[in-house]
């Protein structure tokens, strides 16, 4: 980069930062509700949603095979109580059953992200337990003998050996559809009933073995984690995490469900509208950002050349000292045991300070201060 591209960068960052909106006092503030009216939740996602855009894969299914290796750390920085924000399909229902935020915000530029998570909120809301859970995601009948203190392990076991129903597969997709439009009185479009029935279909194809893309990894002999791989995982002590680890996991993620406190929409990280909605609404509800999950989204913005945008969008939003990104990096970090990703912190509020200093120029750069 030549000493004339810096300089005009690094006025740029200025010239963002000191433009981006303040943390002034708001007349009345409101603390965030303990559940949101279905009215409230369909009208953040309309209210907050940019137009849909695209991606080069479905993403129906996390590939980040470490991602619970930060939590150790990450749950002893920061405490329950804060605002999670993140991206993507299910990996966030394991930071969010872990962190225990008071509301969450699911922002991916694909609408049909947005379907997947209107479907696995149907099915939080339709289960008692996690094999009830399993036995609608997959279609396939429960397995005798499995209560409560059942692991991961013996849970999946279990339903790999039941073979999937077409019939299941009609009955739990009418269910998903009832309780969105009929019980909540969500306005799904034609497209969302489809991309709902698109994702729940390749659940019912591919069972426990759904994965973010099926085969090898090219050049390393290595496979993507399944969705039974990402449930049987564990945080690198030993201590499964996931969402289906536990029933407690499983019970915190059906409550917040049930509340209406997940709300996904639809929006790019550098766009006008999704994150600087999820700020005003924030600062109004006197509430704080205390994780944001970003996976490897930076990498992108910075290949399109709009990762200073997704910078004044993180200035918008209401940060505390602990508020903390998670990033993945995948193949070009080093990594043991041979995994797929590997997972990293960053402080929020120091990422903006670098970047007023100039210091964030590629995404290594943004790499290279996480740890």
């Amino acid at each position: 980069m030549t000493r004339r591209r810096v300089t005009i960068v690094g006025l740029a960052l200025a010239l963002w930062f000191c433009a981006a909106p303040g943390r002034t006092s708001v007349a009345a503030r409101l603390d965030l509700p303990p559940r949101l009216a279905d009215q409230d939740f369909w009208r953040l996602i309309d209210d907050f949603s940019e137009p849909n855009g695209s991606f080069r894969s479905d993403n129906l299914v996390s590939n980040e095979d470490t991602l619970q290796f930060v939590l150790p750390e990450l749950t002893r920085i920061v405490k329950p109580g804060g605002v999670y924000l993140g991206v993507g399909p299910d990996q966030n229902f394991t930071y969010i059953a872990a962190l225990e935020p008071r509301m969450a915000f699911i922002t991916d530029i694909r609408r049909g992200n947005l379907q997947e998570h209107l479907m696995y909120k149907a099915l939080f809301e339709l289960s008692a337990d996690r094999a009830e859970f399993l036995s609608r995601l997959f279609s396939r009948k429960r397995p005798g003998g499995l209560d409560a203190g059942s692991s991961a392990e013996e849970l999946f076991a279990a339903f790999n050996r039941v073979e999937p129903s077409r019939g299941l597969y009609e009955e739990n997709l009418q269910a998903i559809k009832d309780l969105l439009v009929k019980r909540h009185g969500f306005r799904l479009t034609p497209d969302d009933v489809q991309g709902i029935a698109y994702v729940y279909e390749n659940f019912f194809g591919a069972g426990p073995s759904l994965a973010y893309a099926q085969g090898t990894f090219p050049g390393r002999g290595m496979r993507y984690p399944t969705y039974q791989d990402l449930q049987t995982a564990n945080d690198g002590a030993g201590q499964n995490r996931a969402y289906l680890g536990s029933e407690g996991s499983f019970r915190t993620l059906k409550t917040f469900e049930e509340h209406n406190l997940l709300v996904p929409i639809v929006g790019n990280f550098a766009g006008p509208k999704a994150l600087r909605a999820v700020g005003a609404y924030l600062k109004a509800h006197d509430a704080s950002v205390s994780v944001f999950y970003l996976s490897n989204v930076e990498q992108y913005l910075f290949g399109d050349g709009i990762w200073l945008e997704f910078a004044h969008n993180i200035e918008a939003l209401p940060l505390a000292e602990t508020s903390t990104f998670i990033r993945s990096c995948f193949n070009g970090c080093a990594s043991s045991f041979g995994a797929r990703s590997v997972m990293l912190l960053d402080s929020m509020p120091g990422l903006l300070r670098d970047a007023r200093d100039g210091k964030i120029r590629t995404y290594a750069d943004v790499l290279w201060r996480s740890r």
